[in-house]
């Protein structure tokens, strides 16, 4: 699932249903079901992430919100060693999530209700998910938690075929999952020192916090009450004190 998990923290479930005919084959060798290995994880994350994309409505590239992204998004799509990809779901949900594999997704609503410097925040938060292995945690519990995959390893430790159906299933479980406060403490933390890198103000992320706050609570598990949100505006201002 900041708003992020939204992004905010997590991020929420995608609407709609998915092709239940269509079918993708996750992986190519043997894989345990103690021993999920990265590239599997990060595999089922870009798989779950087209099918998300397909139920979705995703602003074209010359859509305002699309060009919006690319320009606060420039040169970030290998940031920290990353390989990171964009996209706008057109929607007034106020929500953003990442996946293991690198896709961020950021929604409209939340655009419409934050400043540059907040939105590049929410991202900032989100990417610190991805790099700090919170989302392939996700995704890898979502596996291993999953009817589809418990039914193959229970007939020799592998995974076949998965459906378009069930990968749609992996990434509702994955992205709507609560992440822990620690977790959520370090991908702010990890926002703050990129906005600082990047030359924008690192106070952007206390700042989008107290935006969601004023909405009322939206923003999906961004703004979940674990931690409380004086927690993570705490936390905040002391990542920037060190910086």
């Amino acid at each position: 699932m900041m708003v992020f998990c939204l992004l905010v923290m997590g991020g929420c479930a995608a609407n709609g249903q998915f092709d239940m005919g269509k079918a993708v084959v996750i992986g190519a060798g043997a894989l345990q079901a103690t021993m999920l290995d990265e590239e599997s994880v990060k595999q089922a994350s870009e798989l779950s992430a087209r099918e998300l994309d397909n139920q979705q409505t995703v602003a074209p590239a010359d859509s305002p919100y699309a060009v919006r992204l690319v320009r606060l998004t420039r040169g970030l799509t290998g940031y920290d060693g990353l390989t990171l990809n964009f996209k706008v779901y057109l929607s007034d949900q106020v929500n953003a999530f990442a996946m293991a594999d690198g896709t961020v997704r950021v929604y409209s609503g939340l655009m419409d209700l934050m400043p540059d410097d907040q939105v590049l925040a929410v991202i900032g938060h989100e990417i610190g998910h991805v790099k700090l292995k919170h989302s392939y945690q996700q995704m890898r519990s979502a596996l291993m938690t999953s009817v589809a995959f418990e039914a193959v390893s229970s007939i020799g430790g592998t995974i076949g075929a998965l459906s378009a159906s069930q990968l749609g299933d992996l990434a509702r479980t994955a992205i709507s999952a609560r992440f822990s406060q620690a977790d959520e403490l370090e991908s702010d933390a990890f926002a703050v020192k990129m906005l600082h890198r990047m030359n924008k103000d690192p106070y952007a992320m206390k700042r989008s916090i107290e935006t969601l706050q004023k909405q009322g609570g939206s923003g999906g598990g961004f703004l979940s009450s674990h931690p409380s949100n004086q927690q993570r505006v705490d936390a905040i201002q002391a990542a920037i004190r060190n910086l």
